[in-house]
This record gives C-alpha cells, sequence and structure tokens, in this order.
C-alpha cells in the first residue's frame, strides 16, 4: 500500500509542476491569465487527504515558475487566493465528477478575480480609493476574465481528466483508494 501511496503522490505532484510549467508557454504567448492556478488548487485539495500536500505542492510549483516569470506585488494576493481556492477541492472529495468540477472551477474564477482585482485596488495608486476607482479596476479586469474561466476550465479538465485516464490505465493507481489518504 505505500509503494501506491508514493506512486499517487508523485503522479499528482508532476501532473501539479507540469501544469504550472505550462505559465511559461502561456506567458510567453500572452495569453493574459488563461493559467492552471486555480485548477491546481482545486486538484491538489481534491486528492491529498494530506493537507500539507494539497495546500504546499500548488504554493511550491508556483514559487517556481514565479522565479522564473519574476516576482510581482500582488503574488501574496494570489497565493493567498489560492489557498482559498484549495479549500474549495476539499469539497470535490468524494465527489469528483463533471458538473461538481465545473462548478469549483467557475466558483474559483470568480473568486480570483474579484480577491485579486480589489487588491490591486486597495494596494496600488493605479485607481482613486473610491466606489468609482473600485468599479474601473473591476471594469479594467473584465477583459482578462474570460481567459481566466477558459484556463481554469481548459486546466481542471487536464488535471482531473488526466488523473482519471492514468489511473484506469495504471492498474497500481486503479486498485489504490481514489484519492490518497495518509
Amino acid at each position: 500500500m505505500l509503494k501506491i501511496l508514493k506512486s499517487q503522490i508523485a503522479i499528482l505532484s508532476l501532473m501539479i509542476l507540469f501544469a504550472s510549467l505550462s505559465r511559461l508557454l502561456t506567458n510567453q504567448l500572452h495569453l493574459w491569465n488563461f493559467t492552471p492556478i486555480a485548477a491546481m488548487a482545486l486538484f491538489s485539495g481534491a486528492y491529498f487527504s494530506d493537507k500539507k500536500y494539497a495546500f504546499l505542492i500548488p504554493l511550491f510549483a508556483m514559487l517556481i515558475t514565479d522565479a522564473i516569470i519574476g516576482f510581482h506585488p500582488g503574488m501574496w494576493d494570489v497565493y493567498g487566493t489560492l489557498i482559498l481556492i484549495t479549500f474549495i477541492g476539499f469539497t470535490l472529495r468524494n465527489n469528483v465528477r463533471v458538473v461538481p468540477v465545473i462548478g469549483a472551477s467557475l466558483l474559483s474564477s470568480i473568486m480570483f478575480f474579484l480577491i485579486t482585482n480589489f487588491s490591486v485596488w486597495a494596494g496600488s495608486t493605479l485607481y482613486p480609493h473610491n466606489s468609482a476607482g473600485l468599479i474601473s479596476c473591476f471594469a479594467a479586469g473584465i477583459p482578462f476574465f474570460g481567459n481566466t474561466i477558459a484556463g481554469d476550465l481548459f486546466y481542471c479538465s487536464v488535471l482531473f481528466g488526466g488523473y482519471a485516464l492514468i489511473s484506469r490505465r495504471h492498474t497500481v493507481l486503479a486498485e489504490a483508494p481514489s484519492r490518497i489518504d495518509q
């Protein structure tokens, strides 16, 4: 059983790491906000029952790619939102099906949009600190919101669907519990 758990941890961790590395490609293609961020957190929350892995693996993967892309002032807001989205992923445990994953993905997209745009408004001088400035900040983020939703849905289908396919094809994982229990 320990061998199965180690192979699951390795596969889940590698899937998250490879997803995070795709940020490098989307950054080069200027596909702003078409990223695996929320999907990594949802996937981790759904499959790692050990909460330290659920939180640390996607944060570590983000840290690696941020070190390459470049650190930015809003990264703490992004990382904090990633942690909150991992909690949403916990609600998917034992309920990893298409409709709940899509719902969690859309909720995560909305939450990411609201938190990060609010943080830009509150933590910078780009917009006046009044209701008109807040509205302007959210309006400026709308063109990126479509890519956020598309990226979250795409990467959720890659991670959740990919893991389901791997689990069916590899009997070691197929015989294991649907998520890692430690």
